[in-house]
């Protein structure tokens, strides 16, 4: 688990290409202090599990999956991602609860200075859409962010001071993508209220008998 809080930037040392997978190694300082074989860092929000480490790069396999689902595919050498390592249990939670595991990717639409932020708006799909609520949190390419404003075609947040300097987000520019992760307690909420679409033939959602009869 993370907390979409980046610990530091990191940049791709290498990348091994397999027919639907990839073998990554990249470059980093803070975060390599108490590595271990086995441990989880979320790179651009993809929870990775360290196969390898030196004094100051790690290796990381990427499954078809993941490379199916994120941003992983347009990857190359020396580009910047960032990093943050697994939340330790007396760690504090100062973003919100990030698994790691990503729901798709967005574009950036929008990108303009609003005094000494930065907004932001991404296109998505409107499965994550509809997860996506205002000022409702979301981790995009890893990083916990607060949604300013949604609609049925996108979102938009907007990025303060410290977080463009401690992170590689404002440096991407219209057209490019991120790694979106929604916010794991709404989608508790959706499978507990609404259920899953394969399985609701009859579902009809939300409604004012549906929370009466469940006691609401």
């Amino acid at each position: 688990m993370f907390t979409g809080i980046i610990e530091e930037i990191g940049k791709i040392k290498s990348i091994e290409r397999h027919s639907n997978s990839i073998k990554l190694s990249v470059f980093a300082r803070k975060i390599m202090s108490d590595m271990h074989i086995g441990d989880s860092i979320s790179t651009n929000g993809i929870c990775l599990t360290v196969t390898t480490f030196d004094e100051n790069s790690f290796t990381v396999d990427v499954m078809p999956e993941t490379m199916m689902m994120t941003n992983f595919r347009n990857l190359k050498v020396n580009d910047y991602v960032n990093l943050e390592r697994a939340l330790s249990v007396n760690g504090r939670l100062g973003g919100h609860i990030v698994s790691g595991h990503i729901d798709g990717v967005g574009t950036i639409i929008k990108k303009y200075n609003d005094d000494k932020s930065i907004r932001m708006s991404f296109s998505t799909t409107s499965e994550i859409l509809e997860l996506v609520v205002k000022k409702g949190s979301i981790a995009v390419d890893g990083i916990s962010l607060t949604v300013t404003d949604v609609d049925s075609a996108s979102f938009s947040v907007s990025i303060i001071e410290h977080t463009q300097g401690e992170t590689t987000l404002t440096s991407k520019k219209i057209g490019d993508t991120v790694n979106l992760e929604n916010d794991v307690i709404g989608k508790y909420v959706q499978k507990i209220f609404v259920g899953t679409r394969d399985v609701t033939s009859e579902n009809k959602g939300v409604s004012l008998d549906f929370l009466e009869s469940n006691g609401f």
